[in-house]
This record gives structure tokens, sequence and C-alpha cells, in this order.
């Protein structure tokens, strides 16, 4: 249990700070920065699967599997290009808002292509996480586009992922094959015609360092799903978008004006609400087993 939330931790906490790092590479287009970052995430789990000798399961991969990861590697392309781009263009904060939103995405994934059922403050907390979104659109006069994007993209990832027969490292693995070629395809393309950005010895450290951070998270983060509930993940999976929350406001100076603080307050309502609500559940759910007679 306690190592488990040390390896949740130190994921949402990376994550929390990729600001950071990929303010460091903010000269070097989104798009290119996301092409490398496949590149060497493929590189890092490659070394990592021979390192273990697991590589046997690529063998017996299915037509169906691959076909399935293909939409799952679509959106995680979506996901990191956008992400990238809102840090490198001053919008960390709409990145921040796009993670708080996401576990509340999923309820409503949950219900649209699984038919689950939410339990009312489940909805409820939905439906101020709506209206949040509502209020920012009207007072800023335009869609909270990075937001949404990177809620939804996410969201529907986690859905695939879900489903999926894979484990963390072999999905990656199939994600970053997938795209490989495409990303091979566009760094030759923009070497040959002179639009090759990062050419230091500094920007390609950063660069190929886009790997191991990438995948090195991801492995925290399934070794630290594997160990403890997931009542406790999901309320550790907010320390991520809040790290990006405090970078965006204090470190970076995102204004912060009344109609986005009011906007993050219903957001941040709406989580309260659907952390308590799974909390109790969760504890009404201890109580039942523990009093069910043997």
């Amino acid at each position: 249990m306690n190592s488990g939330i040390l390896f949740a931790l130190g994921a949402y906490l990376s994550w929390g700070l990729f600001p950071l790092y990929f303010r460091q590479i903010a000269t070097i287009p989104a798009l290119q920065i996301v092409a490398h970052r496949t590149l060497w995430s493929l590189v890092f789990v490659a070394v990592v699967l021979i390192v273990t000798r697991h590589g046997a399961w690529l063998r017996t991969v299915s037509a169906a599997t691959w076909r399935r990861f293909a939409v799952s590697a679509t959106l995680i392309a979506i996901n990191w290009l956008t992400y990238v781009w809102a840090v490198g263009h001053g919008h960390v904060l709409d990145a921040s808002l796009g993670y708080f939103i996401n576990p509340l995405v999923n309820v409503a994934l949950g219900f649209a292509v699984l038919h689950e059922r939410p339990r009312p403050a489940q909805w409820f907390a939905v439906g101020l996480a709506a209206f949040g979104v509502i209020w920012l659109t009207v007072a800023a006069g335009r869609l909270p586009w990075v937001a949404l994007v990177l809620a939804v993209s996410f969201g529907f990832y986690g859905l695939m992922r879900k489903t999926a027969a894979l484990g963390a490292i072999e999905g990656l693995t199939l994600e970053t094959l997938i795209l490989a070629p495409l990303a091979a395809a566009g760094l030759i393309w923009w070497s040959q015609d002179g639009s090759m950005a990062g050419q230091t010895a500094v920007d390609w450290a950063w660069l190929i360092g886009t790997g191991p951070v990438t995948a090195g998270s991801l492995l925290l983060f399934a070794a630290g799903a594997r160990r403890i509930p997931l009542a406790t993940l999901g309320l550790v999976q907010y320390v991520s978008p809040s790290l990006q929350f405090v970078l965006g406001v204090f470190l970076f100076k995102e204004p912060m004006d009344a109609s986005r603080l009011i906007a993050f307050v219903f957001i941040w309502s709406a989580l309260a609400v659907y952390s308590a609500e799974g909390l109790w559940q969760n504890q009404r759910a201890r109580r039942a087993l523990a009093v069910k007679p043997l």
C-alpha cells in the first residue's frame, strides 16, 4: 500500500511538473517535439523489453489488438500535441483545467459508451463541471478548447486502454510502434527542407529525455495502480493538475481573472463532490463486507 502510494505520487508529480520540462524546448514546434517524444519513448521501452526479456508477447498480438491500439495511439498523439502546444504558448492553466475535468469526462463516457449508471452525486458533479465550462465560454467569449481537447482525448484514451488486454509497457510499445513511421518521416522531411528546430546539443538532450520521462512516468503509474485501491488513486490524480495550476499562476504568471477563477471554483466543487461521494461509497462497501456473515 505505502509503496503503491509512492509510485502513484511519483507518476502524478512528474506529470504535474511536465510544464517545467517542456518549457525548456518551447522554441521547437510542438509537432516536432511530439515526433521526438514518440521515437525516444519507443527506444526506451525497447531497451526495457530487451533487458527484462519481455518481448515474446509481440509475436502473439492479434490484428484486432493492433487496430484497437491504432485508435489509442491516435488519441494519445492528439493529447500530447495539444499539451505540448499549450505549454509552449502560455496555456498551462487551460491544460490544468483539462485534467481537472478529465475524471468527470470519464463518468460521462462510462454512461454513454459502457452503459454504466452514475450515481446521483456523480451526475451532480458532472453538471457542476459542465456549468463551469459554460461559464468560462460565455465569460471569455470562446470555448476553452485546449482544456476540452485534453480532457476528451485522454478520456477516450483511458476508455480504449480500459478495455484492452495489454499492460502499460506493452500498450505504450504498440502505440509508439504505430506512430514511429510517421514521426520518423516527419523528422526526415523537416531535416531535408531546413525547418528542423533544436539543433544544439542541449536541445537534443532535452528531446532525447522526453522518451524516458514519458515512459518512466507511465511505468510508475502502472506500478502504483496495481498496489492501491481505485478510490485512493482517484484522489492522488489531482496532484498533477494542481501542480500545473500553481505553475501557471505563480511561475508562468498566466492571467487569472475573476471569470476564470469562478469557472475553476465550479470545477473544484465538482471534484470535491465526486471525491467525497466516491470515498463514502468505498467506506460503505467495506463496512458491508466487514459485517457479512461467513
